[in-house]
């Protein structure tokens, strides 16, 4: 798919944002609750990244940073605002008048219980994952970004605007003091 043809379908027909929506939003909410480890506060933070994106994608320039790069830096700020608050975002859905909203409401409970059912089989992975939120920001980002989502340390220079030596450096750091938290448990 070439990113510049979708954006200017975008541009031209804004319903067209469903299609970056359904590329992108899966890898976009596992960041997310991989971050937050809760479904509901991640499903609002995943819908106010998208309607950010929606509301300002005719102002996203295409200049070598992949749409997808843009949409994780929007997740992350969206991530970093709610643990800054450390309080509910009004999901995109709750501010929409949805018409038939219990169909939602079980695709919602579908999405949830296999969310759920994958969390609890991974009884190592929260513990880090309490772990690692117990850690300043800097550090929470550059690990979830390298290993949670398995992006490469161009990507991340790229989503978080940092130099690759900064990136390093956090990782380095992080992963250390991540490990001294996990061999106290």
């Amino acid at each position: 798919m070439d990113e510049t043809d979708l954006l200017n379908r975008i541009r031209n027909k804004p319903e067209s944002f469903s299609e970056l929506f359904k590329l992108y939003y899966q890898p976009i909410f596992g960041y997310i609750i991989r971050r937050t480890g809760n479904f509901d506060d991640t499903a609002d933070i995943a819908a106010d990244t998208f309607l950010k994106a929606f509301r300002h994608i005719h102002n996203f320039k295409y200049t070598g940073i992949p749409v997808k790069v843009w949409l994780y830096r929007i997740a992350t700020n969206e991530v970093n605002l709610y643990f800054r608050h450390k309080q509910k975002h009004n999901s995109l859905f709750e501010r929409i008048n949805i018409e038939d909203k219990k169909i939602f409401d079980s695709y919602m409970a579908e999405d949830r219980k296999e969310i759920e059912a994958e969390l609890q089989k991974h009884d190592q992975f929260l513990i880090v994952l309490r772990e690692l939120k117990s850690l300043p920001v800097k550090y929470q980002e550059v690990i979830a970004l390298r290993y949670f989502e398995g992006k490469e340390n161009k990507e991340i220079v790229e989503i978080l605007d940092i130099n690759e030596g900064t990136l390093k450096s956090l990782l380095s750091r992080g992963l250390e003091k991540l490990r001294q938290k996990c061999n106290q448990i």
